[in-house]
């Protein structure tokens, strides 16, 4: 897995899961929405801690700042 993920990017999955948590903690959503936003929260912690995305690899995107 080759990175393609800066750290603004990864700052901000970091902060939308930290949200998505909370929101969730306080049942200030339930039923469909909590699963999505769980897996969205857990999708988004993964992702940055390894710094790799998946669904940018189809369309060669990437928020790594070239050296």
């Amino acid at each position: 897995m080759k990175k393609n993920l800066g750290t603004t990017d990864r700052i901000l999955r970091l902060a939308a899961a930290a949200i998505f948590a909370v929101l969730l903690l306080t049942n200030a959503v339930s039923g469909l929405m909590a699963v999505i936003l769980g897996v969205l929260a857990v999708t988004f912690l993964i992702t940055s801690s390894v710094s790799f995305c998946p669904l940018y690899l189809p369309f060669k995107l990437s928020t790594l700042r070239k050296k």
